[in-house]
């Protein structure tokens, strides 16, 4: 393929995750269930996915297996991130992060891009961090989008939400050439704006744990994108709600609607 075909292939498909805004993305996260298990009532997966692409939401994450009882239909209003990695609560090590799909294989299932797992300052971050270049590798190679969830988690690890770790964690993602960059809030508009300025990639914020104050939540994604956030990457703020359509619909209205800038 030549440089062009290459360069209009990635542009394609990042054009298929950015559904509503050029310069905006919101995504759910639903790979816990690998991490923690299940995570979705009588309803399934699949009902959710309707749900949630009815409610604005650009892009899910999914393991490879579940493809296989989710028909194809669902992904009419929302794209498809295969995650690429994996581990349990249950581990010894429960940062530890294991590749368990290829690029590869992802395209296959009709991937429109990857996401990786790293913990920086797990006990397995050397494995973590080779496993994200060689990814990045095969996703330059077969011109797929390329998410990071980076957070900052170890034996050694503080406070997971200093600025300068969570900086470090998203500079060090787009280093090795990622294209998007999902890293923790670090609590305010004006420490965000820290994180993006060293962040050449865009950059999600993460929903972080569940909260029945879906004000509180919007309030942080709101704060995060005054920081230069250009979305949020939530899962179990909206799988774990009593009515995950009705958070995915604010935090929507709010990443994409939220002012009149940027866009198609």
């Amino acid at each position: 393929m030549s440089g062009e075909d290459t360069s209009f292939a990635r542009k394609l498909r990042m054009r298929r995750l950015h559904r509503h805004r050029s310069d905006r993305l919101f995504v759910v996260p639903l790979d816990h269930t690998v991490t923690q298990g299940p995570i979705t009532g009588a309803g399934g997966l699949a009902l959710l996915i309707h749900d949630l692409g009815k409610n604005g939401v650009d892009a899910v994450v999914l393991h490879k297996g579940i493809l296989r009882h989710i028909g194809a239909d669902r992904f009419i209003d929302t794209s498809l991130i295969v995650h690429l990695s994996a581990s349990t609560a249950h581990a010894p090590d429960p940062n530890a992060k294991y590749l368990v799909t290829s690029v590869e294989e992802a395209l296959r299932l009709g991937a429109d891009a990857v996401s990786v797992h790293v913990n920086l300052g797990s006990a397995q971050e050397p494995q973590q961090i080779t496993d994200l270049a060689r990814v990045a590798e095969a996703c330059d190679h077969w011109n797929l989008p390329l998410l990071a969830m980076m957070y900052v988690r170890g034996p050694e690890i503080k406070d997971p939400y200093s600025v300068e770790l969570i900086a470090h964690a998203a500079g060090l993602a787009a280093d090795l050439g990622v294209d998007v960059v999902k890293a923790p809030y670090p609590g305010s508009a004006a420490e965000m704006a820290e994180v993006v300025k060293v962040c050449p990639v865009p950059l999600l914020v993460v929903g972080g744990p569940y909260t029945p104050n879906t004000d509180s939540l919007v309030s942080s994604v709101e704060d995060a994108l005054t920081g230069g956030a250009i979305g949020a990457a939530v899962g179990r703020n909206i799988f774990q709600s009593p009515d995950p359509g009705a958070v995915a619909a604010r935090l929507a209205t709010r990443i994409h609607h939220g002012d009149d800038a940027g866009g198609w």
